[in-house]
């Protein structure tokens, strides 16, 4: 224990489902005296925390942060220093694409205590849900997992000519606004344009939506469809398995509609 007395614990909240996340996680959360929670922490996971913690939104979106980074960072020490369990709850996995190891360095700087608990990150989680495996024999020997967001406008700042391999699956977190220009460059890499691929939205929670579609033609799917975020992209020749081993959407969320069963028919032929 460190000289401030309180601790934070960097909390993997899993993809949305409340069930997907770890018995620890259910426990440190029922002991938080704060919770500061990011916008990808589902509905239902928020009405999961207890009664007299304090609650602290900090999401962030495109173009609007109810608080910088740095002030983000500032708070945990301030609810440390004032000898508080700190829950600092992030969507996924807090090491996968959640700055968490950020805000865990600067709680180091600072002398406080942490202590990080691992979640179920959305690569593993949404496309498990859309009965996609990441890998399967005779489709994809790995798979690689890269971020689709950029700064400032920038282009993507991504090998294009080491992803576009056609036996890996490649899964692209926050990749929507950028999706058009994730199509184009795997394409011009050498990516077949019928390659099969899969978007993702609001994956494991009852609002889970998918679309199948081919790398050429998901962007104007997922426009068409009025996607929004959080939406993952999965893209290689396992999303042909989608239309076999699919089960969850059958249950709750928007079911594949006849294009995608097309789609879906006419890839697997060519896989």
């Amino acid at each position: 224990m460190s000289k401030t007395n309180g601790i934070v614990y960097f909390v993997g909240a899993g993809p949305g489902d409340p069930e997907l996340m770890t018995i620890k996680a259910h426990r440190l959360l029922q002991q938080a005296d704060v919770v500061v929670f990011d916008r990808l922490v589902s509905k239902e996971i928020v009405d999961t925390f207890p009664a007299g913690a304090i609650r602290i939104y900090v999401g962030k979106s495109p173009g609007h942060h109810h608080m910088t980074q740095d002030e983000i960072n500032e708070l945990l020490v301030k609810m440390a220093q004032k000898q508080r369990t700190v829950v600092r709850l992030k969507g996924g996995d807090s090491f996968v694409f959640g700055r968490g190891s950020e805000e865990a360095s600067y709680l180091v700087k600072h002398d406080v205590a942490f202590e990080l608990v691992p979640g179920i990150t959305s690569a593993a989680s949404c496309s498990t849900y859309a009965g996609i495996p990441l890998t399967h024999r005779g489709l994809a020997t790995g798979m690689r997992v890269v971020t689709g967001h950029c700064r400032s406008n920038m282009p993507l700042d991504l090998n294009w000519d080491s992803l576009a391999d056609p036996d890996t699956t490649l899964v692209v977190y926050m990749g929507l606004a950028q999706i058009q220009e994730i199509s184009d460059k795997l394409i011009k890499a050498g990516l077949a344009a019928d390659t099969p691929t899969a978007a993702i939205e609001n994956g494991t929670t009852p609002r889970q939506r998918l679309c199948i579609s081919t790398l050429s033609e998901i962007p104007q799917e997922t426009t068409k469809r009025n996607f929004v975020t959080p939406t993952l992209i999965i893209i290689g020749r396992v999303v042909t398995l989608s239309g076999e081993l699919e089960w969850f959407q059958q249950e709750a969320g928007e079911k594949v509609g006849d294009t995608d069963a097309q789609v879906l028919e006419q890839a697997q032929a060519q896989a």
